[in-house]
């Protein structure tokens, strides 16, 4: 059992409390056992795992150990006072991992682009990822100015979904616009000249949501095609930006799923039309 706050592994671990400490490492803690496993699942393998003598008992954390051992994976034992230093969950499962910072390569076309601009809350963050992965979003960028997308916070508010997207952080405007190339940007505002569900969100095109209280960049704003908003009864202004991805990534979602269902049947309607003979009275369906 590792005890001393001096432990080079301790200290190294520490570090990546701190948006510093995880971009020099490369690396960034991911704690509990649904977070660590999906990571293990999408092949990024831990560097180590600390764990506390208690948490032994849970089964579920004592099979992500022996899996983590059969792989190769370091496991440590910590004092409850240590384990401390590195945890930031009121109720812990006893169970964090070094886990190394993916960069997956992203879609060489990616149809649907989310990008964030100052977002600042983990929580939000979190969360709109796990939607943007529901939703079939090919490409997530965060501007300079998000919340650091590889903090403890957003990394358990996304749910995993971090190890299952494409994401690129710390993007600059002139990489906006390489990215966005000659698809229309849309900007989220609950003051838009459009109405959400009056997007054609079938063709290649990106999506932006701004910070709930600074709104959008310059270098976010200039490359934007239109404003879109989503129409509200009663006395509500806007609703909170994770919500507000949902819904729009959501509509988007319906209308390319739409779209598919009726070109499967379009492409079967025009199959029977060719192989039908040309009889009077004859339906085709």
């Amino acid at each position: 059992m590792i005890s001393s706050p001096d432990n080079p592994k301790v200290r190294a671990a520490r570090a990546l409390l701190r948006r510093k400490g995880r971009q020099q490492a490369g690396q960034c803690l991911a704690e509990g056992v649904q977070l660590i496993a999906d990571a293990m699942r999408a092949g990024i393998m831990p560097a180590l795992i600390f764990f506390l003598a208690s948490a032994r008992q849970s089964p579920r954390v004592a099979a992500l150990l022996e899996r983590a051992a059969q792989a190769g994976v370091p496991t440590w034992e910590l004092s409850p006072t240590l384990f401390g230093t590195l945890s930031d969950t009121t109720t812990s499962q006893g169970v964090i991992a070094v886990l190394p910072i993916p960069a997956p390569e992203p879609p060489a076309n990616p149809n649907l682009i989310l990008i964030l601009d100052q977002v600042r809350d983990p929580g939000n963050v979190g969360t709109i990822l796990r939607s943007a992965e529901a939703a079939g979003v090919d490409l997530v960028l965060l501007m300079a100015g998000c919340a650091d997308v590889w903090s403890p916070k957003v990394l358990r508010a996304g749910m995993g979904a971090h190890f299952r997207l494409p994401l690129r952080a710390g993007v600059t405007g002139d990489e906006l616009a390489r990215w966005l190339g000659d698809r229309p940007l849309w900007l989220a505002d609950p003051r838009g000249e459009l109405s959400y569900d009056q997007i054609d969100w079938c063709v290649p095109c990106a999506v932006a949501l701004g910070g709930e209280t600074e709104g959008f960049s310059s270098q976010v704003e200039t490359l934007g095609r239109g404003r879109v908003a989503i129409p509200m009864a009663g006395g509500a202004e806007s609703l909170n930006v994770a919500m507000a991805a949902t819904v729009l990534l959501f509509e988007a979602a319906r209308q390319r799923r739409e779209a598919a269902i009726l070109g499967r049947l379009g492409g079967r309607q025009a199959g029977r039309r060719a192989s039908s003979p040309s009889v009077p009275g004859h339906i085709i369906v």
